[in-house]
């Protein structure tokens, strides 16, 4: 089978990429969509860029996608890049947004290609346990909840802390798994990369949320 994964360089993308190398697939392409505008309905915002030095370390070749991230028109962008490619599906990390998996659905039909989305309605605790116990290097990159503060900008969850993040979560009636948008991650390095990422980074908190800003990436190959 020869896939495209859907990346953004978070948690999901990274676990469903997984995913397809553990079941043999040749995975053709790591597809990220780099939204202009500042928002989406659809895909990942901040810290997307980074796709592109995770591709280096996989050896295969990076495909970034331009758009606007104006609902309705941003898939389209996302199927017009698709249709130039050799592949037999997509593979992404959608776990639980209806909004999300219908519409690749719907433009897999289009394309004629099969969309596999292997995380779909996982638990949310086990899904974090399950990345962090098989060595995902999970960076949060954004936070936009109450009950997570500025020092959550760029830390590595752990044990230690993913326990503290679900209590928070447990506290704070947030999703775990950042599944409403509570938060952003990159993953630096993971049992699916031959190498990993190191990061300079400068954080923006006005006070409620913020995010990371991407300064500097190398790519340390093992």
């Amino acid at each position: 089978m020869r896939v495209a994964v859907l990346s953004s360089g978070g948690k999901d993308s990274s676990a469903a990429y997984w995913w397809a190398k553990c079941k043999g697939w040749d995975v053709a392409y790591l597809v990220t969509v780099t939204v202009s505008g500042g928002d989406s309905h659809m895909f990942q915002v901040p810290g997307v860029a980074a796709v592109q030095y995770q591709a280096q370390l996989a050896g295969i070749p990076w495909i970034n996608v331009q758009t606007e991230g104006i609902q309705e028109e941003e898939i389209d962008d996302l199927q017009d890049a698709l249709k130039e490619l050799h592949i037999d599906g997509i593979v992404s990390g959608a776990l639980r947004s209806d909004y999300q998996k219908s519409r690749l659905e719907r433009m897999c039909h289009k394309l004629g290609i099969i969309s596999w989305t292997p995380l779909w309605h996982q638990s949310p605790q086990q899904h974090m346990i399950d990345l962090v116990d098989n060595g995902f290097g999970i960076m949060i990159t954004g936070v936009s909840t109450e009950g997570m503060d500025d020092s959550w900008l760029g830390h590595t969850i752990s044990k230690q802390s993913l326990t503290k993040l679900k209590q928070l979560s447990e506290k704070y009636r947030f999703n775990v798994d950042g599944e409403g948008g509570e938060y952003e991650t990159l993953v630096l390095f993971g049992p699916h990369m031959d190498g990993q990422l190191e990061v300079e980074y400068q954080s923006h908190w006005d006070g409620i949320r913020g995010h990371i800003d991407l300064s500097k990436i190398d790519v340390v190959s093992n």
